[in-house]
């Protein structure tokens, strides 16, 4: 479980300094003008450690489960290179992740109005500026990030309802102490995934540009 803070630690704090301070910077400079490449820097570091934080999410609740369905086994099916393989792995789709977001941003033409109705960079403020059809691109969009976020949230919904009804068969001191690690880790869910899956699985209403 510590492993696991750690990398939601560094996935969190990592994705706080991706925006929070170039927002800093610009209110108190009051300059607001960013260069296209460092707009893809931010494109891709916010869904890259976002991403990154719902992985690490998920493999805390896989261990909650673990140690709470088969606590017996928990030393062998929770070993330290299991542990770093999933992690390695949640680096990894996070990656993949950022990339596809980062083509799919530099996929789109630009030619007319270059401001952001937004405090940072992301795809769905970027759409608005197209001067093409983003349709297909908004598609894409909603399936890429918004399908992490949608099927991510379903799962560790569901692996909690599987652990709370394990825990009627546990001594109430049990229940006690499953519950308080689970109630705190389902709150960050709730409060992470929700405007995700607001954000992310609404397609941008806008008039596409000529």
């Amino acid at each position: 479980m510590y492993f696991f803070l750690f990398h939601l630690s560094l996935s969190d704090t990592c994705f706080c300094t991706s925006i929070a301070p170039r927002m800093i910077v610009d209110a108190l400079l009051k300059k607001t003008t960013i260069s296209f490449s460092e707009c893809m820097i931010q494109v891709f570091s916010f869904h890259f450690f976002g991403c990154l934080g719902i992985f690490i999410l998920i493999l805390m609740a896989a261990d909650r489960y673990v140690a709470i369905c088969k606590p017996l086994h928990y030393t062998t099916i929770m070993s330290r290179r299991v542990c770093a393989v999933l992690v390695a792995v949640a680096w990894v789709g996070s990656c993949v992740h950022s990339l596809a977001q980062i083509f799919l941003a530099l996929s789109l033409p630009f030619c007319g109005p270059n401001v952001i109705d937004h405090y940072f960079c992301d795809l769905q403020p970027l759409l608005k500026l197209a001067c093409a059809d983003t349709y297909v691109i908004n598609l894409l969009l909603v399936s890429n990030s918004g399908a992490i976020c949608t099927v991510s949230f379903v799962m560790l919904i569901c692996s909690y309802v599987i652990i709370l009804y394990s825990l009627r068969n546990h001594s109430a001191e049990g229940r006690r102490k499953a519950l308080s690690t689970c109630i705190s880790h389902i709150t960050v869910v709730i409060l992470f995934f929700g405007p995700c899956i607001f954000i992310y699985t609404t397609p941008c209403n806008h008039l596409p540009h000529g």
